[in-house]
């Protein structure tokens, strides 16, 4: 049928609707205690939301550094695609929450997805984001029926809470992830500017630090989730996921590592989400008897 309504359209030039069913996005805010500040999210809606209706599976789908939430919606065209797969059946309708963590001034602004001096993201994200979005929207709830994903230091971001709050998440896709750097990005600033403090925040919560730590606790936390590490051949930070699923292997934790043509842009993340939106649904446990109940627990 959708063969037959295509080639109609070219025939007779009859433009088509990206999509017959389509999500919408609404911007919202939260006032957060622990922060000091307001943070505005994206969330994506899709299509037939209903905020009275048995729950839907959320995503937290994090940005990088200097940008901002609106990234993904803005420069990621996040929307048609998620309306495409949820069509298709490629993806379950999901509730998909875009967190502002950042700003482009790095000197001046906060980015970052860590507990630092001044800027206690972490602590915000699971004391006082995960319990208001998913109460508000009737989404999550559970660990089987949420998820996180992210590039570059939405990517590092990701994983590392995955690594340390196993227990909330059911998958994590990390794409093009900042997991780690060296000590000269640390120096190079000056604790009076931010961007040293973010530096310094992703070198303390090391992924691949805490994967050569772990013992056997966190590591057996570690296999409840499904990992995915997708990072293009010529990207800057290409080294740091391989030796992050190199780690992993050697610990006995599965991941998937996929590794295609292609650099540190957008073109890649926008491809990744088309594998990591259907791989996060294929994850969520829809017989969970939780699912369509409020169980927020943090």
């Amino acid at each position: 049928m959708k063969i037959t309504k295509f080639l109609t359209a070219v025939l007779f030039g009859i433009v088509l609707p990206a999509s017959a069913n389509a999500g919408k996005i609404v911007t919202d805010s939260i006032h957060s205690e622990i922060l000091g500040a307001d943070v505005t999210c994206n969330i994506y809606l899709p299509d037939g939301y209903d905020v009275d209706g048995t729950g839907y599976p959320v995503i937290y789908l994090l940005h990088g550094l200097t940008d901002t939430y609106t990234a993904w919606v803005e420069k990621g065209n996040m929307v048609p695609l998620a309306d495409e797969l949820i069509e298709t059946g490629e993806s379950l309708p999901v509730v998909i929450v875009m967190p502002n963590a950042g700003g482009p001034d790095t000197v001046n602004t906060w980015n970052g997805y860590f507990n630092m001096p001044g800027w206690n993201y972490e602590d915000f994200f699971f004391g006082e984001l995960m319990p208001w979005v998913e109460s508000k929207y009737n989404a999550g709830g559970s660990k089987e029926r949420r998820a996180i994903m992210g590039l570059s230091m939405g990517g590092g971001g990701s994983t590392v809470y995955c690594q340390r709050h196993p227990e909330c998440f059911s998958s994590c896709y990390a794409m093009s992830a900042w997991l780690d750097n060296d000590d000269s990005l640390i120096n190079g600033g000056g604790e009076e500017n931010k961007f040293y403090h973010v530096c310094k925040a992703v070198h303390d919560r090391s992924a691949l630090a805490f994967m050569e730590n772990a013992d056997e606790t966190a590591i057996a936390g570690l296999r409840t989730v499904k990992w995915f590490i997708d990072c293009g051949d010529d990207d800057f930070l290409f080294d740091l996921s391989v030796r992050l699923h190199q780690l992993m292997r050697d610990r006995g934790v599965k991941s998937e590592l996929r590794v295609r043509n292609g650099v540190h842009n957008w073109e890649y993340w926008h491809d990744a989400l088309r594998m990591a939106l259907p791989y996060a649904s294929r994850n969520f446990n829809m017989n969970n008897p939780l699912l369509g109940k409020k169980s927020v627990s943090f």
